[in-house]
């Protein structure tokens, strides 16, 4: 999943306090439980040992309300080093460690993102904007994975080849990358896309650098808790696992440059994901893509119209359009296009737009202002160009 256009309206995010109060400590409780403190900055960088930081602190803010949830301390170019060097001594051991056993670091991995699912998923929700509904299942994805995987990892089977040469025979095997695998995910599933690739790279023997999106690093620091704790108990290096949060131009640069991250997986939108592409290209580097979508619907004259206005909402409402898989533009039969239209616009009029922590909202606010500032300007190019808003639209 990717960020797209928005699909609702919604209101751009308040000024952001620096005080807390006693309802935002109560508000955000379920941050103690992920190790967290709304007021004592975290550092954003963890190499398998220490937690540390030397870049900017970043403010990490609800776009609902414009509260501060959370600091988070970046890195700078050599913590990242620092990270990178860390794991690399990790990597032989990792790499020779049969893939049963990895398996049962993700099954352990899975189990502790079930027990903290609630609050990592409340955590997803404040820091994105999507519902709570939506976050607590985008952790429910990543446990999913996990199960996923550990089943992966007793299916990693080679072939036995026929040789010509009498007495023997030729056989395969899975090995790791010879480098390691940098992940940098986007904003809008700060937890579920880094769960896909970490349970499926782990089996593998596979040694992995996170760069999170800077909006949503709490959710990457909270994770990180959760990995490291079941690597210690196992007795298994956590530096199999980095963390170095940053920005784009600084620590996503540099790994998507880096000779020694053999393989860059890259969420996020399609313009950045082809310079991702042509960087690690350059260097002869393996690329896993996954970018912005453009997706329609086409509802034909024997559609089943309840089933495709429930389609039509849940495609565009969900995560407030900003996702790779968000439907942006229906097709739709002559012969049903009053209803089909009668029918959308009082299934939009019905959305209640709000609070994502509020159980009764049903779509979340838009994550940034910038995105505010693209959904306005979207909707008016579409009345210079003839279009009607029918609901909504400011």
């Amino acid at each position: 999943p990717s960020s797209s256009s928005a699909r609702c309206s919604c209101s751009a995010r308040s000024s952001s306090s620096s005080t807390t109060t006693a309802s935002q400590q109560q508000r955000y409780a379920f941050l103690a439980e992920l190790g967290l403190s709304q007021t004592i900055p975290q550092k954003g960088v963890y190499d398998g040992h220490t937690w540390y930081g030397s870049g900017p602190q970043h403010q990490q803010i609800n776009p609902a309300t414009g509260e501060v949830i959370g600091t988070v301390q970046f890195g700078t170019s050599d913590d990242y080093q620092q990270a990178v060097f860390a794991m690399l001594a990790a990597k032989d051991k990792w790499a020779l460690t049969p893939a049963p056993i990895r398996g049962e670091v993700v099954r352990r991995i899975g189990q502790r993102l079930r027990e903290k699912q609630q609050a990592l998923g409340a955590l997803v929700s404040a820091e994105m904007g999507k519902i709570l509904a939506e976050g607590v299942g985008e952790v429910q994805e990543a446990v999913d994975i996990c199960d996923y995987a550990v089943g992966l990892s007793r299916s990693l089977n080679g072939s036995v080849i026929p040789s010509e040469r009498p007495g023997h025979f030729m056989m395969e095997r899975y090995n790791p990358l010879q480098g390691c695998v940098g992940i940098i995910s986007a904003f809008n599933f700060p937890c579920a896309v880094y769960f896909r690739n970490l349970a499926i790279s782990l089996i593998c023997g596979n040694v992995n650098l996170w760069k999170p999106a800077e909006t949503t690093s709490l959710v990457a620091v909270a994770s990180m808790k959760i990995i490291q704790e079941v690597l210690k108990e196992g007795g298994h290096d956590p530096a199999i696992a980095t963390l170095v949060c940053g920005t784009g131009k600084d620590v996503g640069e540099l790994l998507i440059q880096d000779g020694r991250m053999e393989l860059v997986s890259f969420t996020g939108s399609t313009a950045v994901g082809r310079h991702v592409n042509q960087a690690v290209a350059g260097r002869f580097g393996k690329a896993l893509l996954e970018l912005g979508g453009n997706n329609a619907m086409i509802i034909d004259q024997d559609a089943d119209l309840d089933l495709a206005v429930r389609a039509t909402l849940f495609g565009a409402v969900g995560t407030a359009g900003q996702r790779c898989t968000s439907l942006r533009r229906l097709f739709v039969h002559e012969g049903v296009y009053e209803e089909v239209v009668g029918r959308v616009g009082k299934a939009y009029a019905s959305v209640r737009i709000g609070d994502p922590l509020d159980s009764a909202t049903l779509c979340g606010p838009l994550h940034t202002r910038a995105a505010v500032a693209m959904f306005e300007k979207t909707v008016e190019k579409a009345r210079k160009e003839g279009g009607q808003v029918l609901v909504g639209g400011k």
